[in-house]
């Protein structure tokens, strides 16, 4: 028998929203959270300045799995779940910063993460026009939109219990479970094919 670590889950935790997000909203319907990875990274410092979540696409554009750089093929390393089934992302948040921000902002963070998640759920990114095709053309105009998509999953009434940890920093959380644990999936590195 595994002894479980005491604390509060983050990951699992974080999975409970997420799931209930693609669940309520038409725009993430796409999106098979089993699939995706989720990981819980440790920052330096607890500052406010650096990434708050980040998600990392396994697969290169429209779904490769190949790409050629400087004639050399490429792959990326995959990873699986306990069943062997390959993720197609991994969804980082990063600990404590992104606890530490207030309850808005850290629902359009994850909002802002799984939007990017490709309609065709190929392992892709979504594209957008243009030279800035991670944001489209305002990175402005893409903010709002994610605080619009946050505000409509929190008008879908949810249950408060799902979400009332994103109302605690990271402190508060270990002040009431003693400490914040949650799995930790490194960046696949490229290897030649």
């Amino acid at each position: 028998m595994i002894k479980e670590e005491q604390g509060f889950d983050f990951i699992t935790a974080m999975r409970a929203v997420c799931a209930d997000m693609v669940a309520r909203l038409p725009e993430l319907g796409h999106i098979d959270l089993e699939r995706v990875a989720l990981s819980a990274c440790q920052t330096r410092h607890q500052g406010s300045h650096g990434y708050y979540a980040s998600l990392t696409p396994l697969r290169f554009e429209a779904g490769a799995k190949q790409k050629a750089v400087r004639g050399q093929r490429y792959g990326v390393e995959p990873i699986q779940d306990d069943s062997g089934r390959e993720y197609l992302y991994i969804l980082s948040f990063y600990l404590p910063r992104f606890l530490n921000t207030p309850p808005e902002e850290k629902l359009s963070t994850i909002v802002h993460e799984l939007w990017h998640i490709s309609p065709q759920f190929d392992g892709d990114l979504r594209r957008h026009e243009g030279r800035c095709y991670a944001h489209g053309p305002s990175q402005k105009a893409y903010d709002a939109q994610m605080d619009r998509l946050a505000q409509q999953w929190l008008a879908c009434d949810p249950p408060e219990h799902l979400y009332e940890f994103l109302h605690r920093t990271f402190d508060e959380l270990v002040g009431e479970h003693g400490k914040v644990v949650g799995i930790h999936w490194p960046t696949p590195k490229l290897i030649p094919m």
